[in-house]
């Protein structure tokens, strides 16, 4: 059978080993060749091919139901599920989803794009089946990374608690997040793994039973349940903490052996009450260059499949704002021992590996687990420590208590940066970060901040690490600067809630907030044209608001726009009508920004022409708006 004749997953059921086998050789090679075309994450997704195959094999997916946590890992899923003729458009406009979407197919039993929800989801699945009586089969899929968070071990201490309720996790146990896994629970997992007993014991019971007179190639289930007891004596620690959370354990299987894997599945659905089955895999398994670089091959822009790297860009960019960020920070910490940066498992992505590499003791990688990052940075701001916690804005989202609660209220010095702020691209939308300028804005004692470019983001971060006074936020967005000028040394801290006048005309005011005030005045060159001339700020800080600054000149111009790369609701142009309300300036107002809606995944500019945040676009709307001529009063 051809890998492009599988539209359901059923047809699996029946397929002998080596079938099985040649399926997963043609995953594999799709897989492949669709990331280095359209990018998107590598590694995670070869790991789990024969995972997937064998499970798949003993499921009913016209029944059961499955959930993976993330969906990194999901693409040999959606290859078997429907989508093998459109995976070449993986995370392009109107393609196939980089992660998994209840809309997008039935197979997809629950969206996510944020790690640590998998055995939630599916234990109030499986919840629901018991009180409706049916009978059909769960399973989550968790990595190893995603254990760390402290979500995913809730849902544990909860299923143990449902000793007759029929539940299966499968622990993908690769070692790895997107980084090197840290912390207690991994080096727990892989002492299991690696255990010379057990490794002894997978490799040579089977053998030693088909020795035994009247057994010979026959191994019975009951044969199966006294090979894993057996190794349970030998080693008493494997899955020890995990059966007395009231699991039954089973593993370390491994993860690309098919036989395996399908044996130890099948024992799994035999039994009542939740059942972890652990499988130990290799991320990048089959691309001998993801294998060796597993950090770097997690997620790949588009690259040369034949050589590994990435497709040359047509000309060289500026350095992104991560790079730019990370570089001086490391120089500020240089210089100062009070800081620390504070990552979730994201050390490349926001740039803190290099401050790792040069500064290690300043450095803190607390695994999947944002919730405790924002809390142990408020203990070290307690002692007077300077903690900067490097969060993405979409998955600060996970912290919103933590924030309010221990940080807010206690006015402590944290400086939270939110890299990926703003419109993402292909990862869709449980990656945009839309709602951080909503979402902290109403926070009392947050001080809250954005540059326009590269140069200015040095600035504010000089400010974020001297503002002793409470907590303060920075956010910017993915991708690289515009190229203007760095400075090495000598910056100097930016005057709180003070904006800048880029550009002076009578006609309009245009106030732009982060990454939209360039636009601004791509816009207020666009409208000069037409004659029309606009007084350009640069808010710098939507909270507290420059009213010193906007106020007079909103009177005083009688047209305001503002400009923003999130969502519109409560955001920087919700502050600015406010503070005009409240101030009884009764003005016309327009807000561009991101519309009550989700921003699926697609290009960044592709998805800032469907929303009309083009500079072109809002020079049009500005026009249509406020400068169209008024029709002639009738006689």
């Amino acid at each position: 059978m051809h890998l492009s004749e599988i539209t359901h997953p059923n047809q699996l059921h029946g397929l002998s080993i080596h079938e099985l086998q040649e399926i997963a050789r043609q995953i594999r090679e799709k897989h492949l060749e669709t990331v280095a075309a359209t990018g998107g994450h590598l590694g995670p997704g070869l790991g789990v091919v024969e995972l997937t195959l064998a499970l798949y094999q003993t499921l009913d997916l016209d029944r059961d139901k499955v959930v993976w946590d993330v969906g990194h890992q999901a693409y040999p899923h959606k290859i078997i599920t429907g989508r093998y003729n459109n995976f070449h458009t993986l995370r392009q406009k109107n393609g196939v989803a980089g992660y998994l979407k209840r809309c997008e197919s039935k197979f997809d039993h629950f969206g996510a794009g944020h790690a640590s929800t998998s055995i939630s989801a599916a234990l109030g699945m499986a919840l629901a089946r018991d009180a409706r009586g049916e009978d059909f089969k769960v399973a989550a899929i968790i990595g190893d990374g995603a254990l760390t968070g402290g979500m995913a071990l809730e849902a544990i201490n909860h299923a143990g608690h449902m000793p007759h309720t029929k539940f299966l996790v499968i622990l993908n146990d690769n070692e790895m997040s997107i980084s090197p896994n840290v912390g207690a629970i991994p080096r727990y997992l892989n002492k299991m793994r690696l255990s010379p007993p057990v490794q002894f014991l997978k490799d040579n019971l089977r053998e030693q039973f088909k020795q035994i007179p009247f057994v010979g190639e026959t191994f019975t289930p009951e044969m199966e349940r006294l090979k894993e007891g057996m190794k349970r004596l030998a080693v008493p620690k494997v899955g020890a903490v995990i059966e007395e959370l009231g699991f039954t354990y089973l593993g370390p299987v491994d993860g690309h052996n098919l036989e395996e894997l399908i044996e130890t599945f099948k024992q799994a659905h035999s039994i009542i009450g939740p059942v972890m089955v652990h499988v130990s895999t290799t991320k990048g398994k089959g691309y001998a260059i993801a294998e060796k670089d597993q950090v770097g091959y997690h997620a790949q822009s588009p690259f040369n499949l034949a050589s590994g790297k990435a497709v040359p860009s047509s000309k060289p960019k500026p350095p992104s704002y991560s790079k730019v960020f990370a570089h001086t920070l490391v120089k500020l910490a240089e210089n100062n021992p009070k800081i620390l940066g504070i990552t979730a498992a994201m050390a490349t992505g926001t740039g803190l590996d290099k401050l790792q590499a040069k500064l290690p003791k300043q450095y803190i990688d607390v695994g999947i687990a944002e919730q405790h990052a924002v809390t142990l940075a408020a203990g070290l701001a307690c002692e007077g420590m300077r903690p900067v916690t490097v969060i993405y804005s979409t998955f600060l989202q996970r912290a919103y208590d933590q924030i309010i609660h221990d940080v807010c209220i206690q006015k402590l010095p944290v400086f939270f940066c939110l890299d990926r702020a703003g419109i993402v691209g292909a990862d869709g939308p449980t990656h945009q970060g839309m709602y951080d300028i909503a979402y902290l804005r109403c926070l009392p004692n947050m001080v809250m901040m954005a540059p326009k470019d590269e140069a200015e983001l040095q600035q504010m971060v000089v400010t974020g690490i001297n503002h002793t006074e409470g907590p303060i936020s920075m956010r910017y967005p993915r991708g690289s600067g515009y190229g203007v000028p760095l400075m090495e040394e000598g910056w100097e801290p930016l005057p709180i809630g003070k904006g800048e006048i880029l550009r002076s005309g009578d006609d309009l005011l245009l106030l732009g907030y982060g990454s939209m005030v360039y636009s601004a005045m791509q816009v207020a060159e666009i409208l000069s044209e037409h004659g029309i001339e606009s007084t350009v700020i640069n808010a710098r800080f939507v909270k507290p608001l420059d009213t010193e600054l906007i106020l007079p000149l909103a009177q005083r111009i009688g047209k305001v726009a503002t400009l923003e790369e999130g969502c519109v609701i409560g955001g920087f142009g919700s502050a600015v009508a406010e503070a005009l309300m409240d101030n009884n300036i009764l003005v016309p107002l327009k807000r561009f920004g991101v519309p009550d809606q989700l921003v699926d995944h697609a290009k960044p500019d592709e998805a800032k022409a469907d929303l009309g945040l083009t500079s072109s676009q809002i020079s049009e709307q500005i026009r249509e708006l406020f400068f169209s001529k008024q029709p002639s009063p009738v006689s």
